[in-house]
């Protein structure tokens, strides 16, 4: 995990290296994520099964429909808040890994090491098999009406799902980002078709639950503690709202568009949550909604009639483009990663044609099918959930930090300090409450993230490692060079770097594949 440039704390030193890729006149990720496909990563990505499938997390810890739509409501303001923060952050630190090289870049290598070592152990892999997982499901289970699907076949098919949106992935940018769009369009069209219906309940008079004396009317007595795991499940559901901060490198114009795709797409997500939950009330009773298994499943039986069928397939789709989403994302901050020295170096290798990170890519596919093998990756969810926030605040408290150190580095977005107070207040109550009611999960968690420190020390730190792992190492990667035909991003400029060796090797593969690929240009 030595073998790729060392880490630099300076914030501007790492902007600059970033600039620097961008005007030499090497191989580099290519800018292809406008605007619309920008929303449809932000919104593909927070939107994924959840709303369809199990939305009573929110509704069952509220212990009423009034509350719970208080806290969707105030949930989306918040994440609103820390999207605001995350602009900030990716225009002044325009580089892809999002969180993981903000993190790293204001506190150090080792904290940066840390969200990476956690994101790449457990977290992405574990979420993007669970997606795959419940878009097979989805897709077995009207072969199967008498029982569940065969656990094999939906591991199966899990695998194929990954295996042929990581090709599309390694085979071009635009290509993975027009099933991002298409998709994201399908999830909301379907999420449409349930808001419609709602209001066309409402216009019927069937709006009992949405009526203040009833809305407020307790199922189960008021909870302090309650209130704050509905809180918590409220803001676990807008998860994947900092995935754009991801792939700024590869966004056409980022000072703007960053920006602009956050201030759309949150406040769609926001008002698309609140107005499909509004919808499900006017067809069920909080008590039927708690009870089914698949929320938008039953709702289509009450009110679709034979085109019941819409809402399955609309689960199915939604889950497909969210893992198109999640390797398009993760793969880039395994690229940032290992393009920092935390990863190994071939991580960081883009192809010399299609420009897009192809070893990053098959290591997040290996990765998420390592973890379709194991039975307890839903245990592993719950374990790192709680850090997976805990990095959020410190992101965000990171935005504080640099005003401080550095308050004269330019920033094209400067938002008031308030807003980051704002979010880490939230932040601080629910990290509390969530330690105070559950502390062996955090507890566990922690331990998880904690194990990454001697590898760091060992991996990252050491410098002078025995001469036989270095050439090991250099082996490895010049085969998996080789193999996948990539090289440095902006070659030219890295390789007075990278030793003559290097240099002779990643020569000759960018020769190799201009002659042998016939792609679009970089």
């Amino acid at each position: 995990m030595t073998d790729g440039p060392r880490q630099r704390s300076s914030t501007e030193g790492s902007a600059k290296d970033a600039a620097g890729e961008k005007e030499s006149g090497g191989v580099a990720l290519k800018k292809e994520i406008g605007l619309v496909s920008a929303c449809g990563i932000i919104v593909g990505n927070i939107i994924g099964s959840g709303i369809f499938v199990s939305p009573k997390g929110v509704m069952e810890n509220a212990s009423s429909v009034g509350v719970a739509l208080i806290v969707w409501i105030i949930t989306g303001i918040i994440t609103a808040i820390g999207a605001l923060c995350y602009a900030e952050l990716g225009v002044t630190i325009p580089k892809s890994g999002g969180d993981y090289s903000y993190v790293k870049d204001i506190f150090g290598g080792l904290a940066g090491f840390l969200r990476l070592w956690i994101a790449v152990l457990v977290i992405y892999p574990t979420n993007q098999a669970v997606i795959a997982l419940t878009f097979s499901n989805y897709v077995l289970q009207p072969l199967f009406p008498t029982c569940f699907p065969p656990e094999n076949g939906l591991r199966l098919l899990a695998a194929v799902c990954l295996l042929l949106l990581t090709w599309v992935n390694c085979s071009s940018v635009r290509w993975a980002t027009r099933v991002q769009d298409i998709f994201t369009a399908g999830k909301l069209l379907a999420l449409a078709l349930i808001i419609v219906m709602g209001f066309v309940q409402i216009c019927k008079g069937d709006y009992y639950w949405l009526e203040p004396a009833n809305a407020f009317e307790p199922f189960q007595d008021y909870d302090v503690g309650l209130i704050a795991l509905a809180f918590l499940q409220g803001s676990f559901a807008y998860g994947g709202w900092n995935f754009l901060n991801y792939v700024t490198e590869e966004l056409v114009d980022p000072y703007v568009n960053l920006p602009r795709a956050i201030f759309i797409s949150i406040p769609l997500v926001t008002f698309v949550y609140v107005f499909a939950n509004i919808a499900y009330v006017t067809a069920m009773s909080p008590q039927e909604l708690l009870a089914s298994n698949a929320v938008a499943v039953t709702f289509g039986e009450k009110l679709l009639g034979v085109m019941a069928w819409i809402m399955p397939i609309s689960v199915a789709l939604s889950t497909f483009g969210g893992v198109n989403g999640s390797l398009f994302t993760s793969s880039r901050l395994f690229f940032a990663g290992a393009r920092e020295g935390h990863l190994p170096s071939l991580l960081a290798m883009i192809h010399v044609k299609r420009c897009t990170p192809i070893p990053a890519l098959l290591f997040t596919c290996l990765s998420t099918l390592l973890m379709l093998c194991t039975s307890d990756m839903y245990t592993l969810i719950n374990y790192v959930g709680f850090i997976n926030y805990l990095f959020y605040g410190v992101t965000v408290a990171g935005q504080i930090v640099l005003r401080i150190k550095q308050p004269d580095m330019h920033r094209p977005i400067k938002i008031s300090l308030i807003w980051p107070v704002i979010y880490l207040i939230f932040w601080a109550f629910l990290l509390i409450f969530s330690l105070y009611s559950e502390p062996i999960v955090c507890g566990i968690g922690l331990a998880i993230m904690l194990t990454g420190v001697p590898v760091y020390f060992l991996g990252v730190y050491w410098d002078n490692k025995p001469q036989c792992i270095d050439k090991f190492v250099d082996k490895m990667t010049y085969v998996g060079q080789k193999m996948c035909v990539v090289v440095y991003p902006a070659e030219s400029k890295k390789s007075e770097d990278e030793g003559e060796e290097m240099k002779e090797v990643t020569s000759a593969l960018s020769k190799e594949g201009a002659d042998n690929h016939k792609s679009e240009d970089c």
